[in-house]
C-alpha cells in the first residue's frame, strides 16, 4: 500500500527495529532509563537548550508547553489552523484551563504581529491573562521565513510573552533552509519536536527547554499519565531516526515537489501553490470526489477522503511511487 494520508504512518526499518531489540532499559519514570536519558540530552543539545523531555505524541507535549507556560485562566495566542489550537482535542483548556487566543494565519503560515498585539489583553481583572504566544514550523507544510521567526521572538519577549513552537516537522524546515534546527529553535522558550512523523520512529515526541520548565512538565507528564517505564525501547528508535532520517528528508520533499508539478497536468485537479515547499501536495479536486478514494485504494494506494486532499511524502514513499500514483489519478479522470 502507498499510504499518502499522512508522514505518521511509516513503519520501522530493520535496522531501527534490532536497535530497539538491543535497547538498554530501566524504569523512566524514576529517571533511570538510560536509552531516555540519552535521547533527551541529545535532543536538547540538537535544539541548543538545557533539557528534554520524551513523551508519547506530539499532542502530549504540547499540552505539557501549555500548562507548564500558563496558570489557569491564562490565555495564549495561536494560529487558527494550528495543531495546539484545532487539532489537539482543546487539551489546553480542558486539562489546562487555558483560554486560547486563535488569530487568523497568514498565507505563509506566519501570524501577523500588529494583529497579535492587538490581542494581548491589558492587565486588568476583566480579562484572562496573555502569557504565551504560540507558533507552528512547518505550517501545513511551509516552512517560516527566519526574519519573521526573529523578530516574533524579539515582540514576544518585549511584551513579557513565552514563545512555544509547534515544532513537529522541525527538521522538514531546517532541511528546506539548509541550517540546522537549532538555529530555528534559538528564539522559542521551548520547542516541541515529533520524532514519529517525517524521521519515521514508531512513537515519540520531545519537549526541548530550559531546566526548570522541563522539570514543571515533567510533573504535568505524571499527572496526566503520560509516565512511561521501560521506555528505552521506544527512545531507542527515535535516537535511530535522529542519527539516519534528518538529511533524507529531502527525498520526500523532492517527491512531494514532483507530484505536485505531474497533478498540476490534471485538469481536474487544483493544485495549492504551497504545495511540495517541504513534504505536503494539497489537491482540490473539481469533479467525483465521491469516487477517488475508492478508486485508489483498488490501486492499494491510500489517499484521504473528500475534495480538499492532503497528500503527504515520507520515507516509505519512494521515486516510483510517485510516477504509480500520478498515474493512477491520470487513468482515474481519463
Amino acid at each position: 500500500m502507498i499510504d499518502l494520508r499522512s508522514d505518521t504512518v511509516t513503519k520501522p526499518c530493520p535496522a531501527m527495529r534490532a536497535r530497539m531489540a538491543e535497547a538498554e532499559v530501566g524504569d523512566d519514570v524514576y529517571g533511570e532509563d538510560p536509552t531516555v536519558n540519552r535521547l533527551e540530552a541529545l535532543t536538547a543539545e540538537i535544539m541548543g537548550k538545557e533539557a528534554a523531555l520524551f513523551c508519547s505524541s506530539g499532542t502530549q507535549s504540547n499540552l505539557l508547553a501549555l500548562m507548564s507556560h500558563c496558570a489557569r485562566g491564562d490565555e495564549y495566542i495561536v494560529g487558527q489552523q494550528a495543531h495546539t489550537y484545532k487539532y489537539e482535542a482543546g487539551g489546553a483548556a480542558v486539562l489546562g484551563s487555558i483560554q486560547p487566543q486563535p488569530l487568523p494565519l497568514e498565507p505563509d503560515g506566519t501570524l501577523d504581529l500588529e494583529g497579535v498585539k492587538k490581542a494581548i489583553k491589558p492587565d486588568d481583572f476583566h480579562f484572562a491573562r496573555t502569557r504565551l504566544f504560540c507558533l507552528e514550523n512547518t505550517q501545513a507544510g511551509k516552512v517560516l521565513p527566519m526574519d519573521y521567526i526573529k523578530t516574533a521572538g524579539e515582540f514576544a519577549r518585549a511584551r513579557g510573552l513565552k514563545f512555544h513552537l509547534d515544532g513537529a516537522r522541525i527538521f522538514n524546515a531546517a532541511v528546506k533552509l539548509g541550517i540546522d534546527a537549532r538555529i530555528i529553535a534559538e528564539p522559542f522558550d521551548s520547542v516541541s519536536v515529533c520524532i514519529s512523523k517525517g524521521l519515521g520512529a514508531p512513537v515519540g515526541s520531545l519537549l526541548c527547554a530550559d531546566r526548570a520548565q522541563i522539570s514543571q512538565a515533567r510533573r504535568w507528564r505524571k499527572m496526566v499519565g503520560g509516565g512511561m517505564r521501560q521506555a528505552g525501547i521506544l527512545a531507542a528508535a527515535c535516537i535511530f531516526a535522529l542519527e539516519n532520517n534528518i538529511d533524507r528528508l529531502n527525498l520526500d520533499h523532492e517527491n512531494a515537489a514532483r507530484m505536485a508539478q505531474e497533478l498540476a497536468r490534471v485538469d481536474e485537479l487544483e493544485i495549492a501553490p504551497e504545495s511540495g515547499q517541504t513534504n505536503m501536495v494539497f489537491v482540490r479536486v473539481r469533479h467525483r470526489a465521491n469516487e477517488l478514494q475508492d478508486f485508489m485504494a483498488q490501486k492499494k494506494i491510500a489517499i484521504p477522503g473528500g475534495d480538499s486532499l492532503r497528500l503527504v511524502t515520507h520515507l516509505n514513499i519512494s521515486s516510483a511511487d510517485i510516477d504509480t500514483v500520478v498515474s493512477a489519478f491520470k487513468d482515474f479522470y481519463r
